[in-house]
């Protein structure tokens, strides 16, 4: 096929929903609550090694702060395992980010799609007109770990999105902004 032909054939592909992995979500659930279990049953089995009940005894503020943080996680994986609505929507009115914010910018709002590794994982980084960013509210924090969306260091008018835990990768995120508009993609 010619060019123009493939990219009409790729314009006419469908939109691309990513959500919640049910299998990363659901193992995440189940190994916290088996390490909060397997503690118990320890603690239980050698009632020698429990801490004292009291804040002055160290290890007993490091086993609550660790089975507080676990159990965290287990309603976090448990939450997004039934969670089924799409979190990152790609089509060709434009993108649509969840996360709990559910906020749609139509591609006039959209300047920029690009790919960038964070540690080892690339991540999709969308640049936004200033003002679409504004009115979007979307609260970011770079401290908040388990947000799929996040600020890009430097740069004030954009969001990157994390796929960690998604059913859809970054890079097929990627190429579905491609086949809706090639021009917004940046190396």
């Amino acid at each position: 096929m010619r060019p123009g032909g493939r990219l009409i054939a790729m314009a006419a592909a469908g939109p691309i929903e990513a959500r919640f992995g049910t299998l990363h979500n659901l193992s995440m659930a189940v190994v916290a609550a088996g390490m909060v279990g397997v503690a118990l049953l320890h603690f239980a089995r050698n009632t020698a090694e429990l801490p004292a009940l009291s804040l002055s005894d160290p290890r007993f503020v490091l086993f609550t702060a660790l089975a507080a943080a676990l159990a965290f996680y287990t309603y976090v994986g448990i939450a997004r395992f039934v969670n089924r609505t799409p979190q990152v929507v790609i089509d060709r009115d434009g993108i649509t980010l969840g996360f709990g914010r559910n906020r749609r910018f139509a591609w006039s709002e959209v300047q920029w799609v690009r790919l960038r590794r964070l540690a080892f994982r690339p991540q999709l980084q969308i640049g936004l007109q200033p003002d679409a960013f504004v009115a979007a509210a979307l609260k970011l924090s770079p401290w908040n770990l388990d947000d799929g969306l996040r600020p890009v260091r430097g740069v004030p008018a954009a969001v990157l999105v994390r796929d960690n835990g998604l059913d859809t990768s970054s890079s097929a995120m990627l190429d579905a902004v491609r086949r809706f508009r090639p021009n917004l993609v940046k190396p």
